[in-house]
């Protein structure tokens, strides 16, 4: 099976053909979906090498991530992969979950082969000389969730998204604070721990609650039941609790159960992501659509490689959304 069939087949033209499959060129979209029913029923798929010949492209673009085990990772990495799909695009993933060496050889190696014509970094601090071959592979590049110097990245303000559940806690009338934030590993991987506690804090010293209480965990759930524990547990325990992730906070949420508290009655927990589980565990949250931030990240790519009008500048979105697992503390 060949082009010529396929042009003969929906009547037109060999380049036609090339310009509707590629999604390159201007074509009508009636014009466009005859050339895909036709090249659907003959079974004919464009060839890669081919492809790649003609337009120097691979049609490819890597997504790096630290872990594939994230709610929030696989959600930017599905928003990406969907928007990249409709592109015409195959993704690679790169995981960097490891000892290290994973890490080392991705960007030593495997991105400088030359078979993606774009990357994607997903909240990764990278150093100068991860940067450098970033930049030496002379292609675009986006980061979610940096920042990374020198290069283009999406993400919330973290310190103000943290700010907003900390007021939205002492808007209720609670002054005894708690923060269930990130721990040192997790810290120097991304940075945003740092950010959300630093937001935290802020929001709370600035309505004169000083030295709330911080306890690090690994932004998992179990991380959270852990450090929910170590918190609630004391004689003195918060009345109420802003877990860094929604993950952490579903674990606060089952630490305060299984120690015999009430969530919201004898403590309110509130997380910060917009996790698909936060309904079900009736949690309010910070919800930062990370789909939404994936998906943006291929529209500024493609507009790059596709000479396509770059999305309009805009703020990732977040937003408060308010659940049963917050409330006005009781009266003591």
């Amino acid at each position: 099976m060949n082009i010529d069939e396929v042009a003969s087949a929906a009547g037109v033209s060999n380049a036609t053909v090339s310009r509707a499959l590629s999604g390159r060129g201007s074509v009508s979209p009636r014009t466009r979906e005859r050339v895909i029913a036709a090249a659907r029923d003959l079974g004919y798929v464009v060839s890669q090498a081919a492809s790649t010949l003609a337009s120097g492209r691979n049609r490819n673009v890597g997504v790096v991530l630290p872990f594939l085990d994230r709610w929030f990772f696989t959600q930017v990495l599905a928003g990406a992969q969907q928007q990249l799909m409709a592109s015409g695009y195959d993704v690679t993933l790169y995981n960097l979950e490891g000892d290290g060496t994973e890490r080392r050889e991705v960007f030593e190696t495997f991105l400088l082969r030359q078979r993606v014509d774009a990357v994607i970094t997903v909240s990764l601090e990278l150093d100068e000389p991860e940067v450098s071959r970033l930049h030496a592979l002379g292609k675009p590049i986006v980061g979610v969730g940096g920042p990374i110097p020198g290069i283009r990245t999406l993400q919330i303000d973290d310190d103000q998204a943290a700010g907003l559940a900390t007021e939205h806690l002492i808007a209720l009338g609670h002054t005894s604070l708690a923060h269930i934030g990130g721990d040192e590993a997790s810290d120097a991987d991304f940075h945003v721990p740092i950010k959300r506690r630093r937001g935290f804090v802020s929001a709370a010293e600035a309505a004169g609650i000083t030295a709330p209480r911080i306890v690090g965990a690994d932004f998992t759930m179990a991380g959270g039941y852990r450090a929910a524990k170590q918190l609630l547990g004391a004689p003195d325990r918060p009345t109420a609790v802003f877990a860094a992730s929604d993950e952490m906070a579903f674990g606060a949420i089952l630490a305060a159960r299984d120690l015999g508290l009430e969530v919201p009655r004898d403590v309110s927990i509130i997380g910060l992501d917009g996790h698909d589980m936060a309904e079900f565990f009736g949690l309010t949250t910070i919800a930062q659509y990370p789909r939404h931030q994936g998906a943006t990240a291929v529209d500024l790519l493609m507009s790059e490689l596709e000479d396509a009008p770059p999305p309009p500048a805009a703020d990732i979105p977040y937003e408060l959304i308010v659940r049963d697992s917050t409330t006005r503390p009781r009266p003591t």
